[in-house]
């Protein structure tokens, strides 16, 4: 099972939070104030923090920005990852991704059914990679945010946590672009 190796250093990683909202303002942002409580407590750095409205187009030029930006690591975004007509969130992700890291879908949906039983199959929560940037779409609850922190993210974004995570591969997710 996953461990923690102590004899391994913690490297902080610097990541943006993207709150997907039309009607939240940053002093309402329960799902995004969750986020970066966890991230600073692991010992992150905060990169950026956003909210946009629910547009396809805004979402995906500022997933691009920070993909674009050398100082953000990860993207963390928090709403739109429902049915509805607004929910537009994942399509935005998926116009930025070059690969799909489909079992950030699969894991969330595990982990959430064990919290919310059988509504966890209207989240459409997914992860990818851009431009050597992890990129995850969280559904807008804080209680969906916690629980991608805490059971999958706090995880995989610690370069201790053992037998992998995305931390160690940090350097290799863009080597098909070396010169050979």
């Amino acid at each position: 099972m996953s461990r923690i190796d102590e004899s391994r250093e913690f490297i902080p990683v610097r990541i943006a939070v993207l709150t997907v909202s039309d009607s939240r303002s940053l002093a309402e942002d329960r799902s995004g104030d969750t986020l970066v409580a966890r991230i600073e407590a692991a010992g992150h750095l905060l990169a950026a923090r956003h909210i946009l409205p629910d547009d396809r187009a805004q979402i995906a030029a500022q997933l691009r920005a920070w993909v674009a930006d050398p100082e953000v690591d990860v993207v963390i975004s928090t709403g739109g990852t429902g049915l509805t007509g607004r929910d537009v969130s994942v399509e935005a992700h998926r116009d930025v991704y070059e690969k799909e890291i489909d079992a950030f879908g699969t894991v969330f949906t595990i982990v959430s059914m064990q919290k919310i039983g059988t509504s966890a199959v209207q989240s459409r929560a997914c992860g990818g990679v851009a431009g050597g940037t992890y990129l995850f779409a969280l559904p807008g609850s804080p209680g969906a945010c916690r629980d991608a922190w805490d059971e999958i993210l706090v995880k995989q974004l610690d370069y201790r946590h053992k037998p992998c995570n995305f931390v160690e591969i940090f350097p290799r997710l863009e080597e098909h672009k070396r010169r050979k």
